[in-house]
């Protein structure tokens, strides 16, 4: 383990820490870890606007397959191999039903803070 992965609390592929709001994805085969760290959120805020209004869209059903993948390329604890088009495939591939938890997990987050 990195010493950067160190500070952060863990490894880019270890279990997520539910009290800190991760959750994971599987992508290209992998178990990709999402973590909705402040530097995270700020730029998925910047890309789609005040994360309220996000949580809203998605408690309505309006949240777009765009938005949530935008959400999750940004949580990416490691992203530095994977292109966003693979985490949108990986999206549909998985279904909406089936990222609905990781979605939860950084929809709570945002509303609740983390650990």
């Amino acid at each position: 383990m990195s010493r950067a992965q160190v500070a952060e609390g863990g490894s880019a592929t270890r279990n997520p820490n539910p009290l800190r709001g991760e959750a994971t994805i599987a992508i290209g085969g992998d178990e990709r870890l999402l973590r909705p760290t402040f530097t995270a959120l700020v730029a998925a805020e910047e890309e789609l606007g005040p994360l309220f209004a996000l949580v809203e869209r998605a408690g309505e059903g309006r949240l777009q397959l765009s938005e949530m993948t935008a959400l999750f390329w940004h949580c990416l604890a490691r992203r530095e191999d994977l292109t966003r088009e693979q985490v949108g495939e990986a999206v549909v591939a998985h279904g909406l039903a089936a990222c609905a938890k990781p979605l939860r997990a950084l929809l709570g987050a945002i509303l609740q803070g983390s650990g």
